[in-house]
């Protein structure tokens, strides 16, 4: 059976990335697409950076010069078609997370950095499919919703 692509790169030195942080990002972008009943085979690419790095990308992409936990490149806007397929798989985008802010996240909401990568690859991948939490509340309040019933699992 194939399953999704999901690479990931490190690029960064100031969090240990570990196997466990691995499979929490697999899981979590996997859980999504399973939740959200995404049936094609797609490719998604996982970055991870420091808060610089993440600082740089937010001031090229968002005009936004300061650092932030995750950002999402999506690549289609719901619309795709079987020419868009590269080898059978869709390439749905990219996902940057700061590694340094989701220590920094996790330790002031006391959980596990690993809980808060799963959440920020669950809201991004979101993002990649098309939700938008900064539209209106009601699709905030969509948003928000759909990705707490996602990461129960990752709370146990």
């Amino acid at each position: 059976m194939s399953t999704h692509k999901i690479y990931i790169k490190n690029e960064q030195d100031k969090e240990a990335y570990t196997p466990a942080m691995r499979s929490y990002i697999q899981a979590a972008v996997r859980d999504t697409l399973e939740h959200e009943s995404f049936e094609d085979l797609c490719e998604i690419s996982v970055t991870l950076t420091d808060n610089d790095g993440i600082r740089k990308l937010n001031a090229e992409y968002r005009n936004n010069d300061k650092e932030t936990d995750v950002l999402s490149f999506p690549l289609f806007d719901g619309e795709y078609t079987e020419e868009d397929l590269v080898d059978g798989y869709l390439p749905l985008g990219d996902i940057v997370i700061s590694l340094e802010k989701a220590r920094e996240q996790a330790e002031a909401i006391g959980h596990n950095i690993n809980v808060e990568v799963a959440f920020l690859c669950v809201h991004s991948t979101l993002h990649l499919l098309g939700y938008d939490h900064e539209t209106s509340p009601e699709d905030e309040a969509e948003m928000f919703s759909v990705q707490e019933k996602i990461m129960e699992r990752f709370r146990k």
